[in-house]
């Protein structure tokens, strides 16, 4: 018996179906890559949830994942769920949050099969999602899902405005359905709002902090860093 595609709006170019049993986003592989999907139970998702570092992660450290210390996160810009899978991985309870339908469809899919593997089902049942837009709505997302913000992780989108900089393919997408996220400062002043113990905001490594209140620390990799806005510790 075939599965119902969820029905949502798509710009043209752009489908949405099941291909080898997992939902898609599919276009012109030239412009857009191979097609996107969510998969928490093999390929990259399985290999750095036994190789990726455990919580010497940068994204972990960034989320105030420690010895003793594993706070509830939401992932208010979750996209494909990668980070949220890495700290759901860690112990971390996980509410993912997402304002574009065909991606929270695709993420909703995803979770749904990671919750039928063995591998993945005790992650997938710490990880939580709703559809909707973080920037207008986020104390209220969380409220209706009646979590506990001690983090809020942000990813927004940076805005690629230099011509001769490359964006990947599978950025091409998200910015077809979403555009670039121009509403940051507003993504921050909710999450600052809303997060009991801090927020942390992963950015290009060179690229300035979102307009607005200056973080307190920043933890710095190779491409990227997260600037942290610290309300109080995370204690043991």
């Amino acid at each position: 018996m075939s599965q119902a595609v969820p029905e949502v709006l798509l710009p043209p170019g752009l489908t949405l179906g099941y291909m080898e049993g997992r939902l898609a986003l599919a276009g012109d592989e030239r412009e857009y890559g191979k097609p996107l999907s969510v998969d928490f139970v093999s390929g990259k998702a399985a290999h750095r949830r036994q190789f990726g570092g455990g919580r010497g992660q940068l994204v972990a450290k960034a989320c105030g994942l420690a010895k003793g210390v594993t706070p509830s996160v939401v992932d208010a810009t979750a996209g494909l769920g990668r980070d949220a899978f890495v700290l759901a991985s860690l112990g971390a309870p996980v509410l993912m949050i997402e304002r574009v339908a065909a991606i929270a469809a695709l993420l909703s899919d995803g979770l749904a099969r990671a919750a039928a593997a063995e591998d993945t089902a005790a992650i997938a049942a710490r990880m939580y999602l709703r559809h909707g837009d973080a920037a207008e709505r986020l104390a209220r997302l969380v409220a209706d899902a009646e979590f506990t913000p001690q983090v809020v992780h942000l990813d927004p989108m940076f805005p690629h405005r230099d011509k001769s900089a490359l964006v990947k393919k599978e950025m091409r997408v998200f910015r077809e359905l979403a555009g670039d996220d121009d509403d940051a400062p507003r993504l921050l002043e909710a999450a600052l709002d809303v997060a009991t113990h801090r927020v942390v905001v992963k950015r290009p490594r060179k690229a300035p902090p979102i307009a607005g209140p200056a973080p307190q620390h920043t933890l710095e990799g190779k491409t990227s860093r997260y600037d942290l806005y610290v309300h109080r510790s995370l204690s043991r």
